[in-house]
């Protein structure tokens, strides 16, 4: 089993819901063990600012699934959950399923970059990640704790405990 953490993202359609539900999907998978989710972050919109601000959260998975796997599974949620890809960068998404780490694999393939592309430069990712996982370290980055001090988290709202999820992937 490899430790894989996953990042969450929704700001259409009740963003909390949209990622309770898809922490319980992503904890049913077959091949994967939960382990622990993060609070819930609010965070305003990357790119066009005519949008609602984010929910976002990081979940901490175990599986023996490839990386590719993974990935199919997860696409698999975001279409369940009525995703749809748009060609416009940091367009408002129903979810967004992005993996971050795999262990400690590098991978850039034209499916999949791993460590996610500025994983370590975004407040939004970096204090989940912080808050489940603080001595853990970033390929080619240095550590979480390290990152996370250096940027800028000033528009990053923590959720309180009434909205956020707990480790069981749910309210």
């Amino acid at each position: 089993m490899t430790a894989v953490f996953i990042g969450l993202g929704s700001n259409l359609n009740d963003p909390v819901r949209q990622i309770t539900q898809a922490c319980a999907e992503i904890a049913a998978l077959a091949q994967v063990a939960h382990i622990k989710t993060s609070s819930l972050y609010r965070s305003p919109p990357m790119g066009r600012q005519d949008q609602p601000d984010y929910v976002n959260a990081v979940v901490e998975i175990a599986t023996s699934l490839s990386p590719q796997a993974l990935l199919a599974e997860l696409n698999a949620i975001e279409n369940r959950h009525g995703r749809v890809r748009s060609a416009e960068r940091w367009a408002a998404r129903i979810l967004d399923l992005d993996i971050l780490l795999y262990g400690d694999k590098v991978i850039n393939s034209e499916s999949l970059t791993i460590p996610h592309l500025g994983l370590y430069e975004r407040a939004f990712v970096l204090y989940p990640l912080l808050e489940i996982a603080p001595d853990l370290s970033v390929p080619g980055h240095g550590a979480v704790r390290d990152l996370a001090r250096n940027v800028d988290a000033s528009a990053l709202v923590k959720m309180d405990k009434s909205s956020s999820v707990n480790n069981n992937g749910f309210l």
